[in-house]
């Protein structure tokens, strides 16, 4: 299993990068190709404490960075020599297994969608991170790819997501819910609606198990394992999920700290506190997948330190070992609608 790596993408690289593909070998035994510009890559290498390139690690050397503020539809193309562009043709051409980026969201689902492809039949790539919930976890599918969606969009969404989740949480029948205002089948928009009802005739095919809209409350409570919802509202709840999450850490921490009897507390649930901050930290996930494309790819996030990228590197891992791709690709034909001929 080798790992195509971007890495100059994100706020770190490329020493975090190039730290966290050397965790990712030494620790857990993943071949890695390291993409980016040769000498900063080698003196990233070195700066890590490795005096020559580990076995398992490689450099393609790629002369180019897409920045942050490089147009995203088309930055690949204009920097056809980045490592980012670079590292997807490498994935196109089967030069690894899979390809994992810290850099531009836009620029590297631009470039996933044009060169890589997604999967035949796919009407749009979805973002889907495995977010915590009082259930365990859930997969969001979308999170941002997408933020004006069609039904089938939404039904594809829900397949997508209902696959992964049996891959990458176990579950023989993920419980699939559409992120709405309300459980009622009428609530929500135009949208909403029209999904509803493509949702609940595939469940009644026994092809998914839906169980209905479901509200972001409910959600975060282990309502549902899949979370199918349009990149704006997705977006909209993984964020307000990330700065509650912080939001708490903080007050819990002002809790503690404020006497001695506190503090006293503190150090005796000091370890479930690191198991609750270890829950809602992103960067034990590490990466998000994009579902859809015919080849796995991963986008890390952009202020990722070296163990965000480590585990960005050992999803990537997972995700092309899980057999979704094949899954996906066999059942194309339950995912599509039928496109209705408008009399001449």
């Amino acid at each position: 299993m080798k790992i195509i790596v971007d890495a100059m993408g994100g706020d770190h690289a490329p020493q975090a990068t190039v730290q966290g593909a050397l965790d990712a070998n030494r620790l857990h035994g993943v071949e890695v190709v390291l993409v980016g510009r040769m000498a900063e890559v080698l003196k990233a290498v070195e700066e890590s404490g490795e005096k020559t390139l580990p076995a398992g690690i490689e450099i393609r050397d790629a002369s180019e960075v897409v920045e942050i503020c490089d147009d995203p539809a088309t930055a690949f193309k204009k920097k056809k020599d980045s490592s980012l562009t670079v590292g997807l043709n490498m994935l196109k051409a089967g030069e690894g297994d899979a390809f994992v980026s810290a850099g531009s969201t836009g620029a590297l689902l631009a470039g996933a969608t044009l060169l890589v492809k997604r999967i035949r039949g796919i009407r749009r790539a979805a973002m889907a991170p495995l977010i915590p919930t009082a259930g365990g976890r859930a997969v969001l599918c979308d999170c941002g790819a997408n933020a004006s969606c069609t039904p089938e969009y939404l039904l594809q969404f829900a397949y997508l997501g209902s696959y992964y989740a049996k891959r990458a949480l176990g579950l023989e029948s993920p419980r699939v819910g559409l992120l709405n205002i309300g459980a009622e089948d009428e609530k929500g928009d135009d949208l909403r609606r029209e999904t509803v009802a493509l949702l609940k005739q595939a469940g009644e095919a026994g092809r998914i198990n839906f169980v209905g809209n479901i509200e972001a409350n409910e959600a975060m409570m282990g309502g549902a394992d899949v979370i199918v919802a349009d990149g704006f509202s997705g977006n909209i709840m993984l964020k307000g999920l990330e700065g509650t999450a912080k939001f708490l850490l903080k007050e819990l921490k002002k809790v503690f700290y404020a006497n001695t009897k506190n503090k006293l507390a503190a150090l005796a649930v000091k370890k479930d506190i690191e198991g609750l901050k270890k829950l809602l930290d992103p960067s034990e996930v590490g990466g998000t997948v994009f579902l859809g494309i015919s080849r796995p790819v991963i986008k890390a996030h952009g202020s990722s330190d070296a163990r965000a990228i480590c585990n960005a590197i050992l999803r990537a891992k997972e995700f092309a070992e899980s057999g979704l791709i094949e899954d996906v690709e066999a059942n194309i034909d339950l995912m599509k609608l039928e496109k209705v001929e408008l009399p001449s």
